[in-house]
């Protein structure tokens, strides 16, 4: 009960977020387009594609919204700590009755679900201006993005403990989008050692659903296996990282201070 009671405060303060500062969500939604665009264009300019998916458009867009997932995902839990920081709020979250992992679980779990309505949104407007029509299958979509983003919040968790004893981890944010493209657009058939990296085995899978037309039901399960062990392994080693480093800010007096 009490559960639901936080996720519904919270899915609240996400509301009044976007409807007050809808602006700045906008913004950011054409920016995300604009990128897309250039990327795009220049790529069918040069007759360049996505190298994961046998050299195709289709696999460029396919790369490109699960790297933008990936960049709100990740960073999504370190602005937090950030803004509840500077806003001298961060303490009153260890106060809650329901432990400081509820919340930010909560916060992360309604953000999944947010992003999602708004990348559906880019993704329309990604095919419509270029053409490349995708298969959407959501059953079969959404377990996948969620197993394939899971590793990210891992990696969110690492920069989330990092800002509390740092406070300021931006310039990080700025490497790892590169390495997210990496990542994603590494081919499986030349490293395949990627595969139990994040992001590479789930853009792989989530590839085959858009562009090959498959199901879930119709990928082998030792293929979803590895994906929920690659999901598994990052999410909770990141959980395990920012608890070592919440102990070492709490130890040194950081958590009330920015």
């Amino acid at each position: 009960m009490r559960a639901a009671v936080l996720f519904k405060a919270v899915s609240k303060k996400y509301l009044v977020y976007l409807k007050r500062y809808y602006f700045n969500t906008l913004s950011g939604m054409v920016s995300v387009f604009m990128i897309f665009l250039i990327v795009f264009y220049g790529a069918k300019a040069l007759g360049a594609g996505a190298p994961q998916f046998g050299q195709t458009l289709d696999g460029l867009v396919v790369g490109f919204i699960v790297w933008a997932f990936a960049i709100f995902a990740y960073s999504e839990l370190s602005w937090d700590l950030i803004n509840e920081a500077q806003q001298g709020t961060l303490e009153q979250l260890y106060m809650s009755p329901l432990g400081f992992r509820s919340v930010i679980l909560s916060q992360l779990v309604v953000a999944f679900f947010y992003q999602l309505v708004v990348l559906g949104v880019l993704l329309l407007l990604m095919m419509a201006s270029t053409g490349k029509w995708l298969h959407i299958d959501l059953l079969s979509l959404l377990p996948l993005l969620a197993l394939s983003v899971a590793g990210v919040y891992g990696i969110g968790f690492v920069m989330g403990g990092l800002a509390l004893v740092f406070k300021q981890v931006q310039s990080a944010f700025q490497i790892l989008q590169f390495v997210f493209i990496v990542l994603i657009a590494a081919p499986l058939d030349k490293f395949p050692f990627a595969k139990y990296l994040p992001l590479s085995w789930g853009t792989h899978l989530i590839g085959q659903v858009m562009i090959g037309g498959r199901s879930i039901t119709q990928i082998p399960t030792g293929d979803l296996l590895l994906l929920l062990a690659n999901a598994a392994f990052y999410f909770l080693g990141g959980l395990l990282v920012f608890k070592l480093l919440e102990n070492a800010a709490r130890n040194r007096g950081l958590l009330g201070h920015y």
